[in-house]
């Protein structure tokens, strides 16, 4: 089993890799996690102007390179001549020191063949990248080891059925969150795992019931993103499986190994 996929496990997922260490979503980070031991990596897809899928998390590139404008505006070679690691500052922005070391906004083609037998949870950030993606793992055959997320369900349609493993949309992990506090849990679902926030508008999305509720479903629940060892016990302790961090290091000790 995909190791992602078990309730009763507890894997650290690297969010956009060892991104507290390394520029996030790059190759740096990526290897970094596998370094520290994370279990798999969470990341983030956007389309290039030609099509093919990339590794960064926002839609534009002014918070992580050295250039500016709309991801979707710019053709792959264009976003692989940007420094992906320009404005990453572990010091609050005395220093940068991965500007000009070369780091590049990755293709997703490119993780998949760098990371061969890491398990991957990969945010399709617009619907428009489905095709794309699905095309990819199956060249890869990376199917069985990906789970492919998002907010907006109409960007997961194509997953739906197998081979492929999603997890649960935005609205569909609302609709199990107000089930379980009403027991209303539904008898079978779509997805595969809910991948959520601690809190969300105030509200404390993994609770007790709502792990018990996704856990009787074979669901397990990840929760982004916990940084501190305390948070993490707290979480298992709930009933969470997985825990999505900047520092897998750190929630790898929590665990004990």
């Amino acid at each position: 089993m995909n190791p992602l996929l078990d309730p009763s496990t507890h894997p650290v997922i690297a969010h956009r890799g060892a991104s507290a260490l390394r520029p996030e979503n790059t190759l740096a980070a990526f290897e970094l996690a596998v370094q520290l031991g994370a279990d798999a990596f969470e990341l983030d897809i956007h389309l290039s102007a030609d099509g093919i899928p990339v590794v960064i998390h926002d839609p534009t590139l002014d918070r992580t390179t050295d250039s500016r404008g709309s991801v979707s505006r710019h053709t792959v070679v264009e976003l692989q001549r940007t420094d992906a690691g320009a404005r990453f500052s572990p010091d609050g922005g005395r220093t940068f020191p991965f500007r000009g070391q070369g780091l590049r906004i990755p293709t997703l083609s490119q993780v998949l063949a760098s990371f061969p037998d890491v398990p991957l949870v990969i945010e399709l950030k617009e619907p428009g990248a489905q095709e794309a993606v699905r095309r990819l793992l199956l060249d890869h055959a990376a199917v069985e080891r990906c789970i492919l997320a998002s907010d907006r369900g109409a960007a997961l349609e194509l997953f739906s059925q197998a081979p492929f493993l999603r997890a649960a949309s935005r609205e569909e992990i609302s609709r199990l969150f107000w089930g379980a506090a009403f027991g209303r849990v539904p008898v079978s679902v779509h997805y595969r795992l809910l991948s959520v926030p601690e809190r969300y508008r105030g509200i404390t999305v993994p609770t007790r019931r709502f792990c018990a509720a996704a856990r009787r479903l074979g669901c397990p629940v990840h929760v982004w993103t916990v940084n501190t060892a305390a948070a993490a016990r707290r979480l298992w302790g709930h009933g969470v499986a997985g825990i999505v961090t900047d520092a897998p290091e750190a929630i790898r000790a929590a665990r004990g190994s």
